[in-house]
């Protein structure tokens, strides 16, 4: 099945063509390939420019992999272990009340930048807090918001079955449904 984006208004191609893939293919990222990303990603606006994100990661292979790949949950480790790399983004709950919202456009600034570096992403909110924890070490305040695969795109032929269906570019609702001039519809509030 073929699935081609579009948009109603113009927008920068990046938006329409970057997807969420679950095809890799299982070879390592590098460290300069992180740090491009993270570099892009630490300059997303943030509340009073409190800049409450952290990303701990693992590259395929490395010391840490066996433990960051305990971090998905189960259904996202049959896919998300060929990924090059696992990131795991934290936010910092003593920086700010927004630390979760600044840390999710922390990384849609990721996200474009694997984009534009050929590089494909999928984050995960399949993934248990508690391992994360023990794994990272993490004290109280900072929070495991998502676990990203970064990666070079696989073949969607490598996925199960029931995966290899899913490998399309997903839809969005129309515009009209997102956005509204002045108070906001009672179809959208109910």
């Amino acid at each position: 099945m073929s699935i081609t984006r579009t948009s109603t208004v113009p927008v920068h191609p990046q938006f329409l063509e970057r997807m969420s893939p679950r095809a890799f293919v299982p070879e390592a990222l590098s460290t300069a390939q992180v740090e491009q990303l993270v570099e892009a990603a630490h300059w997303a606006p943030s509340a009073s420019n409190k800049q409450p994100w952290h990303f701990a990661y693992a590259l395929r292979g490395d010391a840490s992999w066996e433990a960051f790949s305990r971090i998905p949950n189960e259904a996202n480790r049959r896919w998300c272990l060929n990924a090059g790399a696992l990131i795991v983004l934290l936010s910092d709950k003593q920086a700010s009340g927004k630390h979760s919202f600044d840390a999710g456009c922390a990384w849609g600034y990721l996200a474009l930048q694997a984009h534009a570096m050929g590089l494909a992403t999928h984050a995960m909110g399949g993934f248990s807090a508690d391992e994360a924890g023990s794994v990272l070490g993490l004290p109280e305040h900072l929070s495991a918001e998502c676990v990203i695969a970064v990666g070079r795109r696989g073949d969607a032929s490598t996925l199960p079955d029931d995966l290899r269906e899913r490998e399309v570019p997903s839809l969005r609702k129309p515009l009209a449904q997102v956005l509204s001039a002045g108070a906001v519809p009672a179809s959208i509030t109910a």
